[in-house]
Order: structure tokens, then C-alpha cells, then sequence
């Protein structure tokens, strides 16, 4: 069935070559049962409309008897005027959508649109409303937006500063650190070379802060 469709399909073309396994075969028969729906359903749409030719047509004709006969109205009998006049009755009936070319049926079609015209004017009023809202709304948010990302920006600024402060007095002390621990091993060994040399043991800074507490 999928073979032959295809053949059907590209008709003198030859098929584009494709893997047969089953998953193929069954996703092209699945589009080949489709597609024949799509054609039944548009032949079906055709002869629908071949239908509808054949009574208007016969329709008109029955009318156009009418109008012959009773009134003397024939093709090409108006005149230049008359003409334009019925055609613009007729453009105008259509585009109403009215039943006849009566006074009522064209009072009613026009009421009928007038009144869609307001109602879509007072759509139009009320969604012009609701989009300046949303724009005055959308503005206020943005500018929020805005001076929220100039006082992160201000903080973290404030941050990098503080942070390098920091790293600067953290540097200081631990200059100041390294300093003490330096000079008291220089006290020790001044004191030690002190004493080495003799240097009485009471006149050491220890000593004396003892003997003077």
C-alpha cells in the first residue's frame, strides 16, 4: 500500500530512496492514510461547492426570468445610473450580511454594527486605560530597578573599600607584630650578650620592674 501511494505520489518522479524497517513503514502509512483523508475531505468540499454553483445559478436564472418578465428588467436595459445604483444596493446587502435589500433588513444591519462599533470603541477606551496603567506601573518598576542597581552598586563599592581598609590595618598589625617579635629578640639577645659580659642580673628591665612593683 505505502509503495504504491508513493508511486502515486511523485508519479513520473522516482521515489527518494529510504530505509524500509517497520517503524518507517508504519509512520508512512499513517501519513498516507491522512493525506488520503485530506483529499476525500476536499473532494467531498468540491462537489459541496459544484452543488452550490448549480442551484445559485439556477437560482439566479429563476430571478432573472422574474425580473424579465414581470418588470421588463434585462441585462443592459438600465441605464448607466440605474446600474451603479443596484450594484452599489447590492455590494452594500453583502457586505451587511442582510437577508434582503429591504429598508428594515438594512436599518437593523447598520444598528447592529453601530452597536459593535461602541462596544468595541469602549474595549478600546478601557484597554487604553489598562495599557497606561501597566506603562505607569511598568515606569515605576523600572525606575525602582534602577535605583536599586545604584545602591548595590554604592554598597559593593562601600564593600571593596571597606575590604581594602581592612587588608590595610591587617597588613599594619601584622607588620606591627612581626615588629615586636623582632625587637623582643633583640631585647634577648642584647640581654643575653649583657650578661655574658658580666652585666648584673638586678639591673635587668625584668629585675627592675620586680623591685619596683
Amino acid at each position: 500500500q505505502v509503495t504504491l501511494w508513493l508511486k502515486k505520489i511523485y508519479k513520473d518522479v522516482p521515489v527518494p530512496e529510504y530505509e524500509v524497517n517497520e517503524r518507517t513503514v508504519d509512520i508512512l502509512h499513517e501519513v498516507m492514510e491522512c493525506s488520503e483523508e485530506r483529499d476525500r475531505d476536499v473532494m467531498l468540499l468540491i462537489e459541496d461547492m459544484k452543488d452550490r454553483t448549480t442551484k445559485y445559478e439556477a437560482e439566479a436564472e429563476y430571478w432573472q426570468g422574474i425580473l424579465g418578465e414581470s418588470l421588463g428588467l434585462f441585462e443592459g436595459s438600465l441605464s448607466q445610473e440605474a446600474t451603479t445604483d443596484l450594484t452599489d444596493l447590492v455590494d452594500s446587502a453583502m457586505e451587511l450580511e442582510v437577508e434582503d435589500t429591504s429598508l428594515t433588513s438594512f436599518y437593523s444591519a447598520i444598528n447592529y454594527m453601530t452597536s459593535e462599533l461602541y462596544e468595541t470603541k469602549s474595549k478600546n477606551e478601557e484597554m487604553e486605560l489598562k495599557l497606561k496603567t501597566l506603562t505607569k506601573k511598568l515606569t515605576t518598576a523600572l525606575m525602582l530597578e534602577k535605583k536599586l542597581e545604584e545602591d548595590i552598586k554604592k554598597i559593593e563599592e562601600s564593600q571593596e573599600a571597606e575590604k581594602a581598609k581592612v587588608k590595610i590595618q591587617a597588613n599594619n598589625l601584622k607588620f606591627l607584630e612581626d615588629k615586636s617579635k623582632d625587637l623582643k629578640i633583640r631585647i634577648n639577645d642584647a640581654e643575653v650578650e649583657l650578661v655574658a659580659r658580666g652585666l648584673d642580673q638586678s639591673l635587668m628591665h625584668e629585675a627592675l620592674v620586680k623591685s619596683s612593683e
